[in-house]
């Protein structure tokens, strides 16, 4: 009856004792925001067409 009854103890502590097992710790990425050129970069090749066209429309 003593063996049953330390069994059934070391039984209920091996049970608790691995539970709440280590889990991997979450790691959140850093958010990386790059910072754009100016806008006036985009809209200086259509004003240089336009330039270009009205120079070629002329002569």
């Amino acid at each position: 009856m003593k063996k049953i009854v330390l069994a059934a103890v070391f039984t209920a502590a091996a049970s608790t004792a691995f539970a709440g097992g280590l889990s991997d710790p979450i790691i959140e990425e850093p958010v990386i925001v790059e910072e754009t050129s100016s806008s006036a970069g985009g809209i200086f090749i259509p004003l240089l067409f336009l330039v270009l066209a009205a120079a070629a429309a002329s002569s």
